[in-house]
């Protein structure tokens, strides 16, 4: 892939929009805390598209890994990536280009919010699925009680989340596209 300066600037933007809102977090008993980073991610996937809002998460990632606290709660490291609850932040890279494929290929002239829901709902399901069975394998516990620790309590804060990105991003897709387009 081959970036022009505008676009590598707005990428270091949304990873740095995700390293600040993502160690925002409430501790939860289940060990998996609830963040503002799928917020920022799927706004990531929605203003940049798949290719470059995977690459802001994916420098969101490598930046928590090598030591910079902005992981949940600020915590940092691969042992955090590798962890209990690392098949999440793993999740957040195909949250991230699912949204933004979805609601690219779907979207015409103007954004199409029904096309960016859908790209959020697929995505938070395949984040769902990689990040459950990632704590599943490594603290043993069932299906059952896995989805009752990190999938029911975020469901009403995820639907929050969707729809403030569904407000934001057709409000702020313009400028960024104009960026984008201005940059080739």
């Amino acid at each position: 892939m081959h970036l022009n300066v505008k676009q590598m600037a707005l990428t270091a933007m949304m990873a740095a929009l995700i390293s600040v809102l993502a160690p925002i977090a409430i501790p939860l008993a289940g060990g998996v805390p609830v963040s503002l980073a799928t917020l920022a991610v799927m706004l990531a996937g929605a203003l940049l598209k798949e290719k470059l809002g995977t690459l802001a998460t994916l420098i969101y990632i490598l930046i928590g890994m090598i030591g910079l606290p902005v992981f949940a709660n600020y915590s940092s490291g691969a042992a955090i990536v590798f962890g209990m609850t690392g098949g999440y932040i793993i999740g957040y890279l195909p949250l991230a280009w699912i949204t933004g494929l979805v609601y690219r290929r779907y979207s015409g002239e103007k954004p199409n919010v029904a096309a960016l829901a859908a790209g959020m709902v697929l995505g938070t399901v395949v984040l769902y699925a990689l990040g459950t069975a990632w704590f599943m394998k490594s603290t043993g516990m069932t299906l059952a009680a896995s989805m009752a620790a990190c999938v029911i309590p975020f469901l009403p804060g995820d639907v929050l989340k969707m729809v403030v990105v569904a407000i934001l991003a057709p409000r702020l897709e313009s400028s960024v596209s104009h960026v984008l387009a201005a940059a080739h």
